[in-house]
Order: C-alpha cells, then structure tokens, then sequence
C-alpha cells in the first residue's frame, strides 16, 4: 500500500499562520498534536463520537480525528491553547472556579465545543449548552459542574456578571 506524498498546507491556527508538510489525509488530530506540538487536543475513540478531539474550524465546533488536515487549508483552527492568554478566557476562569474537570482528558475538547457555542450565541441557557456539548462525553461524571461552568462564562463574555 502506497503512502499518500507529502503536501504543504497552509492554515492559520489560533490567530497565526501556520504551514506544514503531510500527508493530506491524515487527521488534523495528529498533525495538530505530533507536528504543531497543540497536544491540548486530545485522542479518545478516533471515529468522532467521543468529543475529546474537539477544536473549532472557521467558528464551528468539529472533531478533529475525522477530518483530514487538507480540509483545513485556508481555514481557521482554533485550540484549547488559544484559550490561554492573559488574562485567560472566561471559560477557563469558569471552568476553574466550579472545578468542573476530574481527571480533565475531555476538557479542551468541552472547552472548545463550549467556546464555539458561546462565540455563535450571546446568552444561551442551560438547554442550549447541554446541546451544544451533547457530542462531549465525560466519563468523571461533572457534567453539572460543566454546565454551571459555561453558564457562568457565558454571564462574564455578555458583561452580566
């Protein structure tokens, strides 16, 4: 079986361009964690349907072991890594304060599903973020802690806390 050649690919991730040479159907998981060292996003199933891969393309939440790294050129990726800026984003104050992860594998892929939600959607309510992270599985069990965690992000980014 032959090997797909190598391609270079450009792609801006978390605000910066990026360029890589791969294999073009290769998923953006791997590339993103064994090529651009961003290992915040994390492997859990590989057949999109746990979550822990989760990172935002052009502003919407997709799993990232599902997607092949050419899918993403001229796009923009955001990662968990993103979120840590100074000060850091109101999610990871949220998540934090409500100690909403246990072990914390699921947590940049609920991050990163919770972040698009918020950046789509002002003021969502419980309902709509249970949804939104519907596709994240955490085995730990603080889905509540989660929920109140974005809920209380989603008071700070509208400015009602």
């Amino acid at each position: 079986m032959a090997e797909n050649p190598a391609e270079q690919m450009v792609f801006t991730l978390n605000g910066r361009a990026v360029s890589v040479r791969s294999d073009p159907n290769l998923p953006l998981l791997h590339v993103l964690r064994e090529e651009l060292g961003h290992r915040a996003t994390r492997f859990g199933c590989g057949q999109a349907t746990c979550g822990a891969c989760t990172v935002i393309v052009d502003g919407r939440a997709v799993m990232s072991c599902d997607m092949p790294v050419s899918a993403a050129v001229g796009l923009a990726v955001e990662t968990a890594e993103g979120l840590d800026g100074v000060p850091p984003h109101p999610l990871v104050t949220a998540f934090l304060d409500h100690q909403a992860g246990q072990c914390g594998y699921c947590l940049p892929g609920i991050l990163m599903a919770a972040k698009a939600l918020l950046d789509a959607e002002v003021a969502p309510d419980r309902a709509r973020i249970a949804r939104a992270l519907d596709a994240n599985l955490c085995r730990c069990g603080t889905h509540v802690r989660i929920l109140d965690a974005v809920e209380d992000a989603a008071r700070q980014i509208a400015g009602r806390v």
